[in-house]
């Protein structure tokens, strides 16, 4: 039906391929993160059991498969599929088929998700994990090679773009002083959750440089997604800023997929006619050969975007709000969320060292050895290593004890299991200094943590300078 054109994006095929293609290899690497670490922090006999969770609150906080119960075999079931799904995703192999065959497949992995985000508890309490389901979801209708993208569906990915980039542009104006003072990026190079090979680099970096991070990043968060909006070389513009930006996230810092799956979002803004002026190489009319768009599935793609279209009233509401909610879901489904993050700095970065002794009656000259992670800092003379988009989630909420959130039931849990040896949860860490022996006790102490200087780090070799703060939890044994 050629009325039906008008809603096909014929110059987006390069767009859709990446917008598809992307989000199935984010979603492998999350899957792939559940499969290694699910047990260990949420299975049977994890740091917080779901099945404890589904016993003490049968009600979940949204739709899930675990709903009538759990077990590390059906978790493992659950995340080999996410994997086999996502892997022919990125093969390209269900897009040859009919459009509802890739939307079946997108709306399996969106379920298989949404059912472990939904008893994942804190490990799971991150903004790109709800970004990650609304993305499963908007890329079900996408379509097939068989046809081109719908306009309908491509204005909703801008509009997850949208939501992305400026609701965090006014988390930030909204919230620490150190933003609006273009202070904000002489702290967070250092204090960031997990640094990555890079950052200390970019912490010293002049201050005059930092100050035009904190303005670009202003620039890219609060006025180029308004642009997004606008089909042809303005909208390829404003996706390529979004693009840029997020790359220099992605090089000095570890946030998970969460730029990873920005820059996918964001380069569905730039057109076909684009690509084929910048690389003459890719042809300029890879979507017209496509077929019109069926009756069918033109209605399925407008009731979507009908009730993204409805669910988008709390998410504006909430922009426009003085008391804006930071990567905040509406709906049960994880559908058109609210994100945004680091409202505020942190100005000094405090690390929770965990160590044990053999000794049997420990004091300060018994000998005390240090457990360390694979991502959060730890040895003074490590370079931080690159792991996002992979997401270690022990790591990431050990930066948070520090800020008031000592006593987390699930970090008493892993003191636990440090004492027992347990050898799921040793896998976690990338050294145990007991190789497999349990300690006869263990403690964690607060360390101020600072980037060393260059000229310290020519004198020491030290890429890091710590200072004992204080002792958190003193020597804790088994009874």
């Amino acid at each position: 039906m050629d009325w039906l054109d008008w809603f096909d994006a014929h110059d987006y095929e390069i767009a859709r391929q990446v917008l598809q293609r992307g989000v199935g290899a984010l979603a492998f690497v999350a899957f792939l993160s559940t499969l290694n670490q699910f047990r260990p922090l949420l299975g049977e006999h994890g740091l917080l059991p779901v099945p404890e969770l589904i016993r003490i609150a049968p009600r979940l906080r949204g739709p899930s498969l675990f709903r009538w119960g759990y077990t590390d075999r059906r978790l493992v079931a659950i995340a080999v599929s996410g994997l086999v799904l996502a892997a022919s995703v990125v093969a390209g192999l269900p897009q040859l088929a009919p459009p509802w065959v890739p939307m079946l497949v997108f709306l399996a992995l969106w379920i298989l998700y949404l059912s472990i985000v939904n008893v994942g508890q804190t490990f799971y309490g991150f903004g790109w994990e709800m970004l990650l389901c609304e993305a499963l979801f908007i890329m079900a209708f996408l379509g097939s090679n068989d046809q081109p993208p719908s306009i309908l569906i491509l204005v909703a990915v801008w509009w997850l773009v949208f939501r992305l980039e400026f609701g965090a542009g006014m988390i930030k104006i909204r919230g620490g002083s150190e933003w609006r003072d273009l202070t904000a990026l002489m702290y967070h190079h250092e204090t960031q959750p997990m640094p990555g090979p890079l950052s200390r680099q970019a912490h010293l970096l002049p201050k005059w440089f930092h100050r035009l991070e904190v303005l670009g990043n202003h620039f890219a968060q609060l006025i180029v997604p308004f642009f997004l909006f606008v089909p042809g070389p303005v909208g390829s513009a404003a996706a390529a800023v979004v693009v840029l930006t997020q790359l220099w996230l992605i090089v000095t810092g570890n946030f998970a997929w969460l730029n990873w799956i920005t820059v996918v979002l964001g380069a569905s803004a730039i057109s076909d006619s684009v690509w084929h002026w910048l690389i003459p190489a890719v042809p300029a009319d890879l979507g017209t050969d496509a077929t019109t768009t069926p009756l069918w599935w033109f209605v399925i793609v407008a009731a979507v975007a009908v009730l993204l279209l409805v669910l988008s009233v709390r998410p504006v509401q909430n922009l426009l709000s003085r008391r804006q909610l930071m990567n905040a879901s509406f709906n049960r489904w994880m559908l058109v969320n609210a994100y945004g993050a680091f409202g505020t700095v942190t100005k000094r970065r405090i690390e929770i060292i965990v160590e044990g002794t053999l000794a049997d009656v420990p004091d300060e000259d018994s000998e005390w050895r240090e457990y360390h992670f694979k991502g959060k800092p730890g040895d003074v003379r490590a370079i931080p290593r690159q792991w996002a988009p992979y997401h270690l989630r022990l790591d990431w909420l050990m930066w948070f004890l520090p800020l008031g959130r000592m006593w987390e039931p699930w970090f008493e849990m892993f003191l636990l299991r440090l004492l027992e040896a347990d050898a799921p949860t040793l896998r976690l860490l990338a050294v145990d200094p007991f190789d497999g022996s349990p300690p006869r006790w263990v403690r964690a102490r607060a360390y101020h943590y600072r980037f060393s200087t260059r000229a310290e780090f020519r004198t020491t070799g030290d890429r890091w300078v710590r200072t004992l703060e204080r002792e958190v939890i003193g020597p804790a044994g088994l009874r």
